[in-house]
C-alpha cells in the first residue's frame, strides 16, 4: 500500500511539468515546431507557369471538380473511412488555372462558392440602399464565362505494383518494401453557348510508398537476447499527386485547344516549342504501348509523373 501511495505522489509531482510540455506542443516555444510553408511547386507546375501568353485570356468557370472514385484509404489491418484522395479538387483546379502562364491564360470566374458571393453582394446593395436611398449606385454585373471546365478525380488504383527485398546474416539484416498507387484525373472544356465539348484530356500520376527497416540481435548472456530495430517510411503526398495530375491536364487541354484552333498563342513560335515537347511525350507513350519490351519504351505513368 505504501508503494502505491508513493507512486501516486511522484506522478502528482511531475504532472505540472508534463502539462507544460503538452501546452508547448505546436507553439513557437516548441523546438520541434516547423513553420508553415507554401506548397512546393511540381515540375509540371513550373512548365505550366512558363507557358507563353495567349492572344486573349480565356474566361472560364469551375463549378466543381469532385472525387468520383468513392475510394477509401487502403488499409490491410482495419476498415478505413477516410477518403483516399482529396475532396478539394475545385480549389486545386482554380489555383492551377490562376497561375497558368504566369496568370495570363485564364480569367477564372468564381462559381464554386457562388452562394456566398451573391449573399455578400446582396448585403452591400442593401447597405447602400439603406444609407443612400433609392439613388444608391448598384454593383457592376458579375463576369460571365464562355467556357466551363468540368471533370474530376476518376480513378484511384491502390497497390498497382508492390514488391520488396530483404536479407539476414548472423543476426544482422534489413528489408525494403515499396508500393505504387495511381490517381487518374479527367478534365474537359465545355462551350457555354452550345454545350459542345471543345477538348477533353485524361492524365495519371503515380504515388510511391517505400518502407525500409533493419534489425540486429545478439545474445548478451545466457537466455538474454538483445535486439534492435530501426527504419523509416516515405509516402508521396496524395494531394500533391492530384495537383500535378490537374496541372498536366490543364497543360494538355491548352494544347488541345491550340491544335483545334479554339485559341492560340500570342507568340506562335514560342508556343510551337512547347507543343513539340508535348507531342514527343505522346509519341513515347504510343511507342511504349505498341513496343512494351523495347528499351526505349517509356510508360505513360512515368511521363505523367515527369510532366
Amino acid at each position: 500500500m505504501f508503494t502505491l501511495l508513493k507512486r501516486v505522489a511522484v506522478a502528482a509531482a511531475f504532472a505540472p511539468a508534463l502539462a507544460g510540455c503538452v501546452a508547448l506542443t505546436g507553439s513557437a516555444l516548441d523546438p520541434a515546431t516547423q513553420p508553415a510553408a507554401l506548397v512546393a511547386n511540381t515540375k509540371t507546375g513550373i512548365i505550366l507557369e512558363r507557358l507563353p501568353p495567349p492572344v486573349q485570356a480565356l474566361d472560364v468557370a469551375v463549378y466543381s471538380f469532385p472525387d468520383l472514385t468513392g475510394q477509401n484509404k487502403p488499409n490491410d489491418n482495419f476498415a478505413e473511412f477516410s477518403r483516399a484522395t482529396t475532396q478539394g479538387g475545385a480549389p486545386i483546379l482554380t489555383d492551377v488555372l490562376v497561375k497558368a502562364g504566369g496568370g495570363r491564360w485564364f480569367n477564372v470566374a468564381e462559381r464554386n462558392e457562388l452562394a456566398a458571393l451573391l449573399q455578400e453582394r446582396q448585403i452591400i446593395q442593401n447597405t447602400r440602399t439603406a444609407v443612400e436611398g433609392d439613388k444608391s449606385k448598384g454593383l457592376p454585373p458579375l463576369r460571365f464565362a464562355g467556357v466551363t471546365l468540368q471533370g474530376g478525380i476518376i480513378g484511384y488504383d491502390s497497390n498497382e505494383t508492390t514488391g520488396g527485398i530483404g536479407a539476414n546474416y548472423l543476426g544482422i539484416g534489413g528489408n525494403a518494401q515499396y508500393r505504387q498507387d495511381i490517381v487518374t484525373v479527367a478534365l474537359r472544356a465545355v462551350s457555354v453557348q452550345t454545350g459542345r465539348v471543345l477538348a477533353s484530356v485524361t492524365t495519371t500520376k503515380t504515388i510511391y510508398s517505400v518502407l525500409v527497416n533493419g534489425t540486429a540481435f545478439k545474445f548478451a548472456a545466457v537466455d538474454h537476447l538483445l535486439q534492435a530495430e530501426a527504419g523509416f517510411t516515405k509516402n508521396s503526398p496524395t494531394t500533391l499527386a492530384v495537383r500535378e495530375g490537374v496541372q498536366l491536364a490543364v497543360y494538355s487541354l491548352i494544347f488541345e485547344g491550340v491544335k483545334n484552333k479554339l485559341w492560340k498563342f500570342k507568340d506562335a513560335e514560342a508556343g510551337e516549342a512547347f507543343l513539340r515537347a508535348l507531342e514527343d511525350q505522346r509519341r513515347a507513350v504510343d511507342f511504349a504501348v505498341t513496343e512494351p519490351g523495347s528499351p526505349e519504351a517509356v510508360s505513360p505513368v512515368a511521363l505523367a509523373a515527369k510532366g
